[in-house]
């Protein structure tokens, strides 16, 4: 089954590739790798929580808001070489909004982590890395990069959107 049948069988869609907050891309691909930028907690455009995991936000609705960011960055990587065309998920690298003595990082990523190995079963296993911050972007609680391996026989068409060959 593909992942994107995994995410229909989910009953999941992804989401539109949320604007740029900077001078930046959503996705590049680089070989046979793709690199997305950091994805926040938003949906249609608009920033679903704000605060510190740990004092405004709740450890549980923290890793719902990684699992959207995860989203957020399947559709960056789906809008730049298609969802299917992804082999492997190589590395995620969450960052968390932290109260002060909040040290529960990495349950809160497991909401990326547990959607990735969902989507795209033994493939979605990854390296990973749960940081604690004490400041996010527009005060986001959460925030998700993603590295995946992708199909090399598209190689040669791929292009990032917004920026000429």
């Amino acid at each position: 089954m593909s992942a994107s049948q995994r995410l229909r069988e989910l009953g999941e869609r992804l989401p539109r590739v949320a604007a740029p907050a900077g001078a930046y891309v959503p996705a590049v691909r680089s070989g046979a790798l793709v690199f997305t930028a950091g994805q926040l907690p938003i949906v249609d455009g608009q920033l679903v929580t704000t605060g510190k995991v740990g004092a405004e936000v709740e450890v549980d609705h923290a890793v719902e808001l990684a699992r959207r960011c995860a989203l957020n960055a399947l559709a960056a990587i789906d809008t730049l070489v298609g969802l299917d065309s992804v082999t492997r998920v190589v590395k995620v690298t969450g960052f968390v909004a932290s109260a002060p003595g909040f040290g529960q990082q990495p349950a809160v990523l497991d909401g990326a982590s547990a959607l990735f190995g969902t989507v795209f079963g033994a493939d979605g296993a990854h390296a990973r890395s749960a940081v604690g911050v004490a400041e996010l972007p527009k005060n986001a609680p959460v925030e998700v990069e993603v590295v995946v391996e992708v199909s090399t026989a598209d190689a040669a068409t791929a292009v990032t959107p917004g920026v000429s060959p």
